[in-house]
């Protein structure tokens, strides 16, 4: 056996071990919706002139909203816009049938906005980065 590592693989090499890991967990998982029909998405907050304020960006995914980030401008911090597209983000996962939302947010980020709409701490991971945590948070969408 031959071991290879590379920091450029090939687009075929990478979708080869994509197409294994989701064929594998298939087999596993098989009442959950396949990972390769997951459903990714953006929001974005524009003010007046059409300039990009704010944005979450998501992937819908075996029965979760996989929330991957969220940005609001120094500007528009405190207007509630944050709120406004998390709830956007839920409506469509709950509208497509998804279960409940996985975020992660570092101790300097946004912990305390996400309980306050209901997100739940589940784990955190300490020096991650170095001198910081790594929160994870979850809310059931569909009771």
């Amino acid at each position: 056996m031959k071991i290879e590592l590379t920091t450029c693989p090939s687009e075929e090499d990478a979708k080869k071990i994509s197409q294994g890991l989701i064929e594998f967990n298939h087999k596993m998982v098989k009442d959950l919706e396949p990972e390769e029909d997951a459903i990714s998405f953006s929001i974005f907050a524009r003010d007046d002139n059409g300039k990009i304020t704010g944005g979450l960006r998501a992937t819908c995914f075996w029965n979760t909203l996989h929330i991957e980030l969220l940005w609001i401008s120094d500007e528009e911090r405190g207007r509630g816009t944050g709120s406004i597209l998390v709830k956007k983000a839920e409506s469509f996962a709950k509208k497509h049938g998804f279960e409940q939302a996985l975020l992660e947010s570092t101790s300097w980020q946004a912990k305390p906005f996400y309980e306050k709409l209901g997100y739940k701490l589940i784990a955190t991971i300490p020096q991650y980065p170095k001198g910081h945590v790594c929160h994870f948070l979850t809310k059931k969408l569909i009771e």
